[in-house]
């Protein structure tokens, strides 16, 4: 399923989901989709991965009621019974069934709140060149895909078209201010802690990943003091997943994530048949293939317990 085209108000298409007021109510709850979509290098890719979605869906949910289960903060998530949501076919509610979630309306904070724990990625691109992380300054000798001495936090902007741009702690704090920063960054660092566990306890390394956060809205629409978790949270669309037991420093890892397509790409941009940007290039049926099988395999080494509804 790559879009929806939903008779609902206030229809929004992100990257890789589609997001819907359940109601004309401007504080109505959102209806949050998970289309099949790919998005790798800020680049939706014009082939879906089949069932990506509701993977995906299960997995955020999944965490989302581990880490209530830990109180370290509040979320969006309402729950998945669509039953109220008034203009929905069968044929939509059949469509949308594994793939949707009923959320609060927050005003989201445009900052992407990124943990690592590793040293992979555009982290290990920057760390090579000036031994630094967004600005961050870490000892020398960290290899490729090295355990940090301690995790980092490390935001990002958000970017609506193109690509997120990781930014300093300061920078994030003159956009948004540094109280609000200051909290930010310490729940994700303590969401990350409480997640790497977990998934070490099941032989998975959760080297790095990245959250949003908002602004609940009130009755009228106006956003309220009370800060929650919003989005996906922890899935390999927004972490990076290694196998722990084919783990070893100074190469690249076997991953979960979209790594798998990450690398294809590179090597079409090493040979000159992409250059980042959009349109993405059209993906081959064993990469998909592969892709997916990635996908459920995190699924089912993190065994994440059922979600239990609303709060």
């Amino acid at each position: 399923m790559f879009a929806t085209n939903l008779p609902l108000p206030g229809r929004r298409q992100g990257k890789v989901r589609d997001v819907y007021r359940s109601s004309d109510d401007p504080a109505a709850p959102l209806l949050i989709v998970a289309t099949d979509r790919l998005r790798a290098f800020d680049v939706v890719m014009p082939t879906p991965i089949p069932g990506k979605g509701r993977i995906l869906t299960s997995m955020s949910l999944g965490w989302f009621g581990f880490l209530r289960s830990r109180g370290i903060v509040a979320d969006h998530v309402i729950g998945t019974d669509l039953s109220g949501v008034a203009g929905l076919s069968a044929t939509d509610r059949a469509m949308l069934a594994g793939r949707s979630m009923l959320c609060r309306a927050a005003k989201v904070v445009p900052i992407e709140c990124v943990a690592r724990g590793y040293l992979a990625g555009s982290g290990w691109n920057e760390y090579r060149e000036h031994r630094t992380v967004c600005g961050i300054p870490l000892p020398g000798g960290i290899e490729q895909c090295g355990r940090l001495p301690h995790p980092i936090f490390t935001p990002a902007t958000k970017a609506e078209e193109g690509h997120d741009e990781n930014i300093s702690f300061e920078r994030a704090c003159a956009l948004v201010g540094t109280d609000l920063m200051t909290r930010l960054r310490t729940l994700t660092l303590s969401i990350y802690a409480a997640a790497a566990d977990y998934a070490l306890e099941r032989g998975v390394i959760l080297a790095d990943t990245k959250f949003e956060f908002g602004f609940a809205l009130g009755a009228d629409g106006a956003p309220t003091g009370e800060l929650i978790l919003v989005d996906e949270v922890l899935t390999p669309d927004s972490s990076r997943y290694w196998p722990a037991e084919g783990y070893a420093a100074g190469r690249d890892q076997q991953s979960y994530d979209k790594q798998f397509v990450r690398n294809h790409l590179l090597a079409l941009v090493a040979e000159g048949k992409w250059n980042k940007e959009a349109p993405g290039p059209e993906l081959p049926a064993d990469i998909v293939r592969a892709t997916l099988e990635r996908y459920e395999e995190a699924v089912a080494r993190l065994a994440l317990p059922a979600f239990g509804g609303a709060r």
